[in-house]
């Protein structure tokens, strides 16, 4: 072993020393933006030793490294420009971009690795294998990402997008991309046949997602996330870099688990997520006007505000409707009035509310809401029985009974305890059903008040009537 290639492994060690440190502290909110400082410190020296080694020990012409540098510019322009500009609404987009390129460069690296070798003959296994394994699964990972960002953005239909025997050609597709993968193994090489599993698994990914309901968006994207760590890893196995295989390792092993917790948290299988949607996306609210509003309380933005003001305790319960009304400035007003007034607020957050896993808890955040205020659901159960007021904003699913009540779309699914506050305003648009497209008996309970209202212009109504009465 060469000096160079021993301090190139040092300076890989100490990077991948870098991320466990900062993985460990993006588990707690309070340290997530440190920990998410430290990784990237840790992906630049990783970088800049990769770059140097392969300069220094392996030369290369003019025309290779105007090339990378022109890569490493643009790349870095834009995820710096991306990054800096991005609404946190939008955030969910972002990353799963971020997964496709991910899944593409390493579908890259896989494949300019096999041509190294005529027709990928002579490879060898420990490099073959690695090799189809990256191209399977960030092929999937590319073009499933891009088809979620689109269902994110509204490009694609957000609803759950089937066909007649779609089951069937999934089963077929997989088939051919896994036969075809064999037999790149099993014959030496061939580049037809690795090209016959890159475009199974890319037509994979976009039949995996488009069934995809809205309601399972935080799982399919902590799943891309997952299988774009493990695209890394096969390609760190491809090109014996020590550091992609150890930051894939923990970037699939992260989002492998996050996965499974997501799944959890909605009483569904990851398995029965990928096969068959859940929910019927983001089409727009019913409005109030027809709607069957018999049984329903409404209330005004003054009812609420008095609600408010005489209380000792309130919980804000956001969810998706506050995302898309980009409201979490609003619900940061009202509740820096309240705490001002000697109320205690906290905020009940389940864990898939959003769009993406800790999409509400970066929403909140970004509008400067104390860490110390946001409870994870157990918590926020537990309190819900002293709580005077529960304020939901845009929440629905998460918060509804049926779910403690076996036969139905969100059975077993836990959810927070609203219905155990004292009273309970529901600020949304609408009686339209949440992605599970049930009815929630929460909006007919007698302590419940409608607010049917868009989350940001009816939060803005009940801080100018708040103010009258805590001032008064």
């Amino acid at each position: 072993m060469s000096t160079l290639s021993f301090v190139t492994g040092l300076v890989y060690l100490l990077a991948a020393t870098l991320f466990v440190v900062g993985l460990h502290l993006m588990r707690a909110p309070s340290t997530a933006r440190r920990g998410n400082q430290i990784s990237a410190v840790g992906m630049v020296v990783g970088v800049t030793a990769s770059i140097n080694f392969a300069l220094v020990e392996h030369g290369g012409n003019a025309w290779a490294w105007g090339a990378l540098v022109v890569g490493l510019v643009c790349g870095a322009a834009w995820g710096v420009v991306r990054a800096r500009t991005v609404q946190m609404t939008d955030m969910p987009q972002l990353v799963s971009l971020f997964n496709a390129v991910g899944g593409g460069a390493a579908v890259a690296v896989a494949f300019a690795t096999f041509l190294l070798y005529p027709g990928g003959a002579g490879l060898g296994a420990t490099t073959a294998i690695p090799v189809v394994l990256d191209v399977l699964i960030g092929s999937v990972t590319f073009s499933g990402s891009l088809i979620a960002a689109g269902k994110l953005q509204g490009l694609v239909p957000g609803r759950p997008l089937t066909f007649p025997g779609a089951r069937l050609v999934n089963a077929l597709v997989v088939s051919v991309a896994l036969v075809a993968g064999v037999l790149v193994l099993v014959l030496d090489g061939g580049v037809l046949r690795l090209t016959v599993v890159l475009v199974a698994a890319l037509t994979f990914g976009v039949l995996m997602v488009l069934p995809i309901g809205g309601a399972d968006a935080p799982v399919v994207v902590s799943l891309l996330n997952a299988l774009t760590g493990l695209a890394v890893a096969m390609a760190g196995f491809a090109i014996d870099n020590q550091l992609m295989i150890i930051a894939g390792a923990l970037v699939g092993a992260a989002g492998t688990i996050l996965t499974l917790q997501m799944a959890q948290a909605m009483n569904r299988s990851v398995g029965a997520i990928i096969v068959g949607g859940f929910g019927t996306g983001d089409a727009a609210s019913a409005t109030v006007a027809g709607a069957d509003l018999t049984d329903v309380r409404q209330v005004t933005a003054d009812d609420l505000a008095i609600e408010l003001a005489y209380a000792q305790r309130v919980m804000i319960v956001p969810g998706f409707g506050l995302a898309a009304a980009q409201a979490q400035h609003e619900v940061a007003d009202l509740a820096k009035v309240l705490t001002d007034h000697g109320i205690d607020v906290k905020y009940a957050i389940h864990p898939v509310a959003g769009r993406m896993p800790g999409h509400m808890n970066v929403l909140l955040a970004e509008a400067s809401v104390p860490y110390t205020q946001m409870l994870e659901i157990d918590a926020a159960n537990a309190a819900f029985a002293t709580c005077d007021v529960a304020l939901v904003v845009g929440a629905n699913d998460v918060t509804n009974p049926m779910a403690r009540r076996p036969g139905n779309a969100v059975s077993g699914m836990p959810i927070l305890d609203v219905d155990h506050a004292k009273s309970v305003v529901v600020l949304k648009r609408s009686m339209s059903p949440g992605y599970a497209g049930i009815a929630n008996p929460l909006f007919t309970d007698p302590k419940t008040g409608m607010f049917f209202a868009d989350a940001k212009q009816g939060l803005a109504d009940t801080i100018v009537a708040l103010k009258q009465y805590v001032t008064a």
